[in-house]
């Protein structure tokens, strides 16, 4: 009798943990799979289809697409995608950094989020030595992301480029560039831990609000949770982030 009690007390004990593991991992996939799309006619719209095309775009083994200038690029821009936001949101502002003569790589995260390829920027600077100056950054997430991938690695990277984002490492005292943009009615940045990071920042660096932006204006996804209300577009959000970053690398 005593041993049939036991047996029972584990089975009960096996059933409650496995039970438990379904819950967790069917919250997962729900959460998971819960991303913001990007806009693909928006997006075409914006971008359009030109013969006289400034740039060709491609496709690397990992997914990452490159937006490469048909004249040639001697500087490198990694982008990390903001979380849980389809990467193809992007391709507006890096096909327009690339028009510039910025050769672009959009990095494609495993279930939209940086935080499970943040070395995804490797595939990138191993693959095109031509290029000599390289530049990391991204959205959000991505940002900071892209700024752990630059703490640890031992390529060249000559600076840093967080769009609605923050560091939490401390480059305080590396010698890099860095430009931190965010729009003036972002309603999903943490502002407390942004400035608590600012003191991460290298002495150089540059920090521009853009007036009416906000969270999502970065990229073409449509409205994000918890986000104030732009009263500027997001082409013109974009157009305006073109121009500060052209302000802040070489293009030659």
């Amino acid at each position: 009798m005593e041993n049939s009690k036991k047996i029972h007390k584990k089975k009960l004990v096996a059933g409650i943990v496995l039970s438990v593991l379904f819950a967790l991992i069917l919250a997962c996939g729900i959460y998971l799979s819960d991303y913001y799309k990007a806009d693909f006619s928006e997006i075409e719209r914006v971008l359009g289809k030109s013969e006289n095309q400034l740039y060709e775009k491609s496709l690397l083994k990992e997914g990452t697409l490159c937006f490469l200038p048909k004249a040639g690029a001697k500087t490198g821009f990694v982008f990390y995608p903001g979380g849980k936001v389809q990467y193809n949101a992007y391709e507006p502002l890096l096909a327009k950094l690339a028009e510039k003569g910025i050769a672009c790589f959009l990095v494609k995260m495993p279930f939209n989020l940086a935080v499970f390829n943040i070395n995804g920027a490797e595939e990138v600077l191993n693959q095109f030595p031509e290029i000599e100056n390289w530049f990391i950054g991204g959205h959000s997430l991505g940002g900071s992301m892209a700024a752990s991938f630059l703490g640890k690695n031992q390529f060249d990277i000559k600076g840093l480029i967080l769009l609605a984002s923050y560091s939490t490492v401390d480059f305080s005292e590396v010698d890099i560039k860095l430009l931190s943009i965010f729009g003036s009615e972002d309603g999903v940045l943490n502002l407390e831990k942004y400035t608590e990071n600012k003191s991460h920042f290298p002495k150089n660096a540059k920090e521009v609000v853009i007036e009416g932006g906000n969270h999502a204006g970065f990229g073409f996804y449509g409205p994000q949770k918890k986000d104030g209300k732009a009263s500027i577009s997001s082409i013109n959000q974009i157009e305006q982030t073109v121009r500060l970053i052209l302000e802040f690398i070489p293009t030659i």
